[in-house]
């Protein structure tokens, strides 16, 4: 890789410290007060919450019927913990759950002491295509329901502009509850949503399983936030067709289960015999995002195995990542062992004007040490990448930090806390 210091923007940017007033590093200092309201069941009407009460999900509620749940900007939501309440949407109904910068909507767990996976999260199934044989199911994360709720779990469809709401200035606390020995219901499950659905400013905190989960669909995510999730921070799955931009997702190896999770999975499928290979593949464009692993002994934590990868990309899977800043992983990329390094897979995943710091090495394919050819690859000078060993701090190298210290000062802030969720 190239080792010069470059210019260019390189990680979360903006005009304005866009994480000022709606985000909350720190959330187990808030006191959101008991609730006042219950929802539980299913809602098959219009319905809105109002931020002068605060609600308790019991147990899995579902919006169906085409109706629409809208929900009034600085609204709490509380998930009880003993049922492991979850709000899922199902295909044809809508959450329109549209905060403010200044008012933020927040979904966080009815504990005291609060913990990661404390309550189910949030789900929505949208008409948007995938790559499946047929229509997908989320019933695998409700592996205790009744058969007779299956029908509202479904997914996908043929109309790529799909509109399954507004999620905006949103904030969700310690859902991703385990499902069983090993597996964990993801925080947000995104399955099937259209270009029309808009999911920009969500920030997904100390998430019990997979902050952010996407099962096909076509949509854009922006200015979004994953803050030290148990296991994956964004999982893409079934053909997903995702635009991606101005997105911090921040790690702890002491925050995560023991496999070491990764920050980011690409992949197309879990089993080949469930897709349709005339299908697109899952494809994400990503630009301007901060992906750091915060540890005070990278080095020890590496040799502990508590580290992984930062992303790791399937076979028939597609990535292309532009002026993004990945540190403190072992190491930066990894492929499938299946994908061949060759011109096919070469034009798929592309890597330009990166900054990989502080990692255990930068893109390997899996069991193969040897990462020569992807070396000389990717680090060809015309693709602007560059390598470095440095402060965290330091690598927000953007025109916008130069000029106004306050969002330098904020990732300083960030990086500060210990805070491990409990």
């Amino acid at each position: 890789m190239a080792t010069a210091f470059s210019q260019q923007e390189k990680g979360i940017f903006g005009v304005n410290n866009w994480l000022n007033n709606w985000t909350e590093f720190q959330p187990k200092l808030n006191d959101y007060g008991e609730a006042t309201e219950i929802l539980t069941g299913t809602i098959n009407k219009d319905t809105k919450l109002f931020k002068r009460n605060v609600y308790l999900l019991v147990g899995n509620v579902f919006v169906t019927n085409n109706a629409t749940l809208s929900i009034e900007p600085g609204t709490v939501v509380l998930g009880d913990f003993e049922t492991k309440g979850t709000l899922i949407i199902a295909k044809g109904a809508t959450l329109v759950a549209d905060g403010l910068e200044t008012d933020p909507i927040v979904f966080t767990s009815n504990r005291n002491r609060k913990k990661p996976g404390d309550w189910g999260g949030l789900v929505i199934l949208g008409d948007a295509p995938t790559n499946k044989f047929g229509n997908g199911s989320a019933a695998g994360l409700f592996p205790q329901l009744s058969p007779d709720y299956y029908s509202n779990l479904n997914f996908g469809g043929t109309n790529a502009y799909s509109h399954s709401g507004i999620i905006r200035f949103v904030r969700i606390e310690y859902a991703g509850t385990r499902i069983n020995r090993g597996l964990y219901r993801p925080s947000f499950t995104a399955a099937g949503l259209g270009k029309t659905t808009l999911v920009n400013h969500v920030m997904i905190s100390f998430s019990g399983g997979t902050a952010f989960e996407v099962w096909g669909g076509e949509f854009e995510m922006n200015n979004v936030v994953a803050h030290k999730s148990s296991e994956l921070d964004f999982a893409f799955n079934y053909g997903a067709q995702i635009d991606m931009s101005n997105t911090l997702a921040v790690r702890s190896p002491y925050a995560s289960h023991s496999s070491g999770s990764r920050s980011m999975r690409i992949i197309s499928y879990d089993n080949e015999s469930e897709i349709d290979f005339s299908k697109p593949g899952t494809n994400v464009v990503a630009s301007n995002l901060t992906i750091i692993n915060k540890t005070e002994d990278l080095s020890g934590d590496i040799e502990k195995g508590l580290i992984k990868e930062a992303i790791f990309i399937g076979s028939n899977a597609g990535l292309d990542m532009t002026r993004t800043v990945i540190s403190g992983f072992s190491p930066a990329v990894m492929f499938d062992q299946k994908v061949k390094v060759n011109q096919e897979s070469l034009d798929r995943i592309k890597f330009s004007e990166m900054y990989f710091n502080n990692c255990n090495g930068n893109i390997f394919v899996e069991n193969f040490a040897n990462n020569d050819d992807l070396e000389n690859w990717y680090g060809n000078p015309s693709f602007f990448n560059v390598y470095s060993k440095g402060l965290d701090t330091e690598t927000f190298i953007d025109i916008f930090n130069r000029k106004r210290p306050d969002f330098r000062l904020r990732i300083n802030q960030i990086m500060a806390t210990n805070d491990i969720g409990d």
